[in-house]
């Protein structure tokens, strides 16, 4: 009899299995899909040989995440960590630049350094205090209060009332922007604010990495490593119900909160299935990827360096399309996020050649190719991109939810994003990876510490699952 199972193979699924696997457990993985990293997957979207990100891309959250630190990320898959972590052309001017050092963006923004370097120099030395605060359950006493104290307060500057941060040009506010628009929700939020501020000290600390071979190689190591501490994967199984499973001692869901709530319809009370199924969804994502038969010809070169780089000009603009999208309405200047990731891998594309990955916001189920719209941003800032093109692949966020039900609507940030819904995730507990249902657990983007690719998701609800079911209390990689 094996003792646990898993269900999703996403970075979440992963990162659970092994957990329990080197806490001495006979573990099974089961996957509906045909190969392990669900979002932090790759593969030949465009034409053979040009490699791309199925959805993660760029792995800051990776690189902070003390899972991924003890478990030694970067001994195992290769990194491309660049000196630029993310690069947002404006028109008519240079492009600001996120640089890993903070005194040289702090100087290269010139009027706007001032306050750049007042938001982030405390963060940044306080930094360890800071990936512990949002790397985790915040119902909690933080280990670093006087951090946690300074991000907090920076949230609420640079969330609802920007104006306040101290800013005097246009550049700054645009190059915060761009790292907070990833939360898929209105600017003026709380979560944006904070998402803003974790991604940008992320940026200065341990950088915005790539790896090498794509999102597919952390996957791979990961199920390589469960393989060689006992553990088995099942690909190809769709799992609806206990009665699906083999019985184990624990089950632990890399899934949708709605998903959970029809696994365990005879197990859950009934106050608690209604609040997964009510569980909000945001804004979705539409997506596409593009071969390239050079590198995209910015108007500012440096942009080159940057494998990261954010679409959408001013703070203003960029916030206006924001709130179209949670209007209902596609932008018809969208906010793009865009990674040129064979710039530091080559192994991505054919010699001279290059791969793009972008993606805009649009309401959940959108039916929107986006194609048209990412490309006239891109030349906006690039002119001559189009003519570079030689294949693309769009998907919409209704294409999105049929390749993964997970992503309901083409949402990809496990609900929707809100200060609230950071603290109540999915539902307001101090342990909210267990369910009322003994053995059963949610390892999901759903529960804290939200979205990224950082699998401490999966790694909390493991071990819970290891004290709770197993009587272990000194869980592996802690």
């Amino acid at each position: 009899m094996i003792d646990a199972t898993v269900v999703g193979a996403g970075p979440n699924g992963l990162v659970a299995a092994v957990t329990l696997a080197h806490a001495g457990l006979r573990v099974r993985l089961v996957e509906r899909g045909e190969r392990v990293g669900g979002g932090m997957s790759s593969a030949e979207l465009t034409l053979p040989g040009y490699l791309h990100d199925v959805c993660s891309a760029v792995h800051p959250g990776a690189l902070a995440s003390s899972f991924f630190r003890s478990w030694g990320l970067t001994e195992r898959v290769p990194f491309r960590i660049p000196e630029v972590s993310y690069a947002h052309p404006l028109d008519g001017r240079p492009a600001a630049l996120a640089y890993r050092d903070l005194d040289r963006t702090v100087a290269e923004l010139e009027e706007d350094g001032p306050a750049w370097n007042r938001m982030m120099r405390p963060l940044v030395d306080r930094f360890a205090g800071v990936q512990d605060f949002t790397g985790n359950q915040l119902l909690r006493v933080p280990r670093d209060p006087i951090a946690a104290v300074r991000y907090g307060l920076r949230s609420l500057v640079h969330g609802p009332a920007p104006a306040l941060a101290g800013f005097r040009g246009q550049a700054g506010p645009a190059l915060f922007a761009g790292a907070a628009a990833h939360t898929v929700a209105p600017l003026h939020s709380l979560a944006s604010g904070g998402a803003g501020l974790m991604l940008a000290a992320f940026g200065h600390t341990v950088g915005w990495g790539l790896p090498v071979g794509g999102s597919q190689a952390i996957a791979d190591a990961l199920a390589a490593d469960l393989v060689a501490h006992g553990g088995e994967i099942v690909l190809g199984q769709h799992v609806g119900s206990p009665a699906d499973l083999e019985p184990s001692a624990a089950t632990l869901l890399d899934t949708s909160p709605a998903h959970l709530a029809r696994f365990g319809e005879d197990l859950l009370p009934g106050g608690y299935r209604r609040a997964l199924e009510r569980w909000p969804r945001g804004d979705g994502v539409a997506k596409v990827d593009f071969a390239t038969s050079g590198p995209i010809p910015w108007s500012d070169p440096r942009v080159a360096t940057a494998p990261t780089v954010h679409l959408g000009g001013t703070r203003a603009e960029i916030a206006a399309g924001e709130r179209d999208v949670a209007r209902g309405r596609v932008p018809e200047r969208p906010y793009v996020l865009l990674v040129q990731p064979s710039f530091e891998d080559p192994s991505r594309a054919p010699a001279g050649h290059h791969t793009v990955w972008a993606y805009i916001h649009v309401p959940a189920g959108s039916e929107v190719d986006a194609t048209e719209l990412v490309t006239q941003q891109i030349e906006r800032f690039a002119p001559g991109f189009r003519d570079l093109v030689v294949a693309s692949a769009s998907r919409s966020a209704a294409e999105l939810e049929e390749e993964n039900p997970n992503d309901p609507g083409g949402e990809i940030m496990g609900g929707r994003m809100s200060i609230w819904r950071l603290v109540r995730r999915p539902v307001l507990s101090t342990v909210p990876w267990r369910t009322p249902a003994p053995g059963l657990f949610l390892a999901s983007a759903s529960t804290p510490p939200g979205p990224s690719t950082h699998g401490m998701n999966g790694w909390f609800a493991a071990r819970t699952a290891l004290r709770d079911v197993f009587d272990i209390h000194d869980a592996p990689f802690a």
